[in-house]
């Protein structure tokens, strides 16, 4: 929801835009972040890679003094390498030791008793729930279900926090994370496992957009892009965090348990934590807003006139734009579209590559350390990178760039784990300064009245392909390459389709859903006038009217 910039924002500018009430605001801000990033990537750490085979105790009953390796020679098969087969054992039978020892058996099927590990050091998601074999799949179907449960956080925890406020969606989304986060540690069966993870995924999403809404409209203008910078980088440590505690802790419940629990003293946000002044306002809450913007100038040593106060009113939220606009006018729709795909790609080769660390012949937890702090210069560089070059062909190289990359990886030979993993690090830093460019090209590209719908069917978008990353790793079983031909081919046609966009860096963000506004050479038209922070003309023969804006 769009909130007022009259009123309540003329007395923000009183209270001061960053003082030290914001910055303790931020700071609340930053501390759930460390641990999103935990719940995003640790099921990559409870499901390692364990030798095993199928369980022929059943020989035991017949022959109770063989040896191991005696059993293992009876029961089950050899491949083409001569190693035993992990998915299947030869068909038990009603024969004496003796017999089966002169006549072997020939009849195979599959696992029927279960799995042994017989070098699993402590308990984890793969030798608890016999994530092996036919139940392989489970484990790239439960991350999808966690990232489909993000998917529902966003459609449900937005509108509630229009809703309700900021503040109370807060905190119920820091409570279900801690609750069921540490639940999972305690759950007796895998679907149970993944209907957990999926309310911990919704519980993310809601603090996620939430808690930035909330820094956002407290936060002055000039400050909002390093507020949110700096929570992007705070996951980024989360991550490298997340690899030093998932290489100290092996047994998968006290892993998840201890990243989860943290979040419980967070619970102190509930006296601490204020709510959005603007959201008070919007609502008719005028009481409960003063009182707050009192408490903001006084923690800031500013003074608001009481004129000021009693001239903050309710006020009512614009009357949005028809959000068919972005479908029905041609210049619109083309922008929707590619920008839906950008979002798309950008999610995909982002997740692709970060759920796939165990894949790449190295060292699991230092790919993801280095995969953390691969993220930290490329959401701060691309700031630099989109002054320099501009908005569009930062986007387009980026995601060429991340393509072809993965591209890259098909063709290295998999004895060369470290070019591969060299190549998917580069990879990542690429696709994660993709996304940051999104988020500004994306908020400029939209006009004002329909841009909060195109910037939230982009996030649906991106969280889509989130939910089918996963499942493209599926895809490894018919030909190792097809999910990595899938995030290398994708971003380099986008990427190509991004050059049909329009330059948006030094130009005026477009308020109505008509043909838009020009390119920033258009102003020098001698056809153009400039009065009272609008900019008019005609562009190819089309008038245009847009407000004039400042960009970093």
């Amino acid at each position: 929801m769009q909130l007022p910039m009259s009123g309540v924002g003329e007395i923000l500018k009183t209270v001061g835009e960053f003082g030290p009430f914001q910055k303790w605001l931020v700071l609340f801000t930053l501390l759930p972040c460390f641990t999103l990033s935990f719940h995003q990537f640790c099921q990559l750490f409870m499901v390692p890679d364990e030798p095993h085979h199928c369980n022929t105790s059943w020989i035991r009953a017949i022959g109770p003094n063989l040896t191991e390796e005696e059993q293992l020679n009876l029961t089950l098969p050899r491949d083409a390498n001569g190693e035993y087969e992990q998915c299947s054992m030869y068909s038990p039978v009603d024969w004496d030791l003796d017999s089966i020892v002169a006549y072997g058996l020939n009849a195979t099927e599959k696992c029927s008793s279960g799995w042994v590990y017989p070098s699993a050091q402590a308990p984890s998601l793969l030798t608890e729930f016999d994530l092996v074999c036919d139940r392989k799949d489970l484990n790239d179907i439960s991350q999808s279900v966690y990232m489909l449960g993000m998917f529902l956080g966003a459609m449900i925890f937005g509108p509630l926090s229009d809703r309700i406020g900021r503040r109370p969606v807060i905190l119920i989304s820091i409570f279900l994370q801690g609750l069921f986060g540490v639940a999972i540690a305690f759950v007796p069966h895998f679907d149970v496992y993944m209907a957990f993870r999926c309310v911990v995924g919704a519980s993310v999403s809601g603090i996620t957009m939430t808690i930035l809404s909330l820094a956002t409209e407290w936060v002055g203008v000039s400050q909002r892009p390093k507020a949110v910078l700096t929570s992007h980088c705070c996951f980024a440590i989360g991550q490298m965090i997340l690899a030093g505690l998932s290489y100290g802790i092996h047994n998968w419940r006290l892993l998840q348990i201890t990243g989860s629990a943290p979040v419980f003293a967070l619970f102190f946000y509930i006296w601490v934590l204020p709510e959005s002044a603007r959201w008070l306002v919007i609502k008719g809450r005028i009481e409960e807003a003063k009182k707050v913007l009192q408490k903001a100038a006084s923690i800031n040593k500013r003074t608001i006139p009481p004129e000021l106060l009693e001239q903050l009113k309710p006020e009512t939220q614009p009357k949005p734009g028809n959000p068919l606009d972005l479908f029905r006018k041609k210049h619109l729709l083309k922008v929707t579209l590619i920008m839906l795909c950008t979002w798309f790609v950008n999610s995909l080769v982002y997740y692709g590559l970060s759920l796939n660390v165990t894949n790449f012949g190295l060292d699991i937890y230092l790919t993801q350390l280095a995969f953390g702090a691969v993220e930290i210069p490329a959401r701060i560089g691309c700031i630099f990178v989109l002054q320099r070059f501009g908005r569009k062909k930062t986007q387009a190289v980026l995601l060429i760039l991340s393509g072809l990359v993965c591209l890259i990886i098909i063709g290295i030979p998999e004895d060369q784990p470290v070019v591969i993993t060299v190549m998917a690090i580069i990879g990542k830093f690429a696709a994660t300064a993709s996304f940051s460019t999104s988020y500004i090209y994306s908020a400029e590209l939209f006009p004002t009245a329909v841009r909060q719908t195109g910037v939230g069917l982009c996030s649906m978008s991106a969280r889509l392909a989130g939910t089918m990353a996963p499942l493209m790793l599926l895809l490894e079983r018919y030909n190792p390459a097809i999910p990595m031909a899938i995030f290398g081919s994708t971003p380099v046609v986008v990427g190509l389709l991004c050059f049909l966009l329009r330059e948006t860096h030094g130009t005026d963000l477009v308020d109505d859903t008509g043909d838009g506004c020009p390119p920033a050479q258009a102003r020098e038209n001698a056809n153009s006038s400039s009065e009272n922070g609008y900019v008019k003309g005609k562009d190819g023969g089309q008038d245009y009217e847009c407000t004039k804006s400042t960009h970093f």
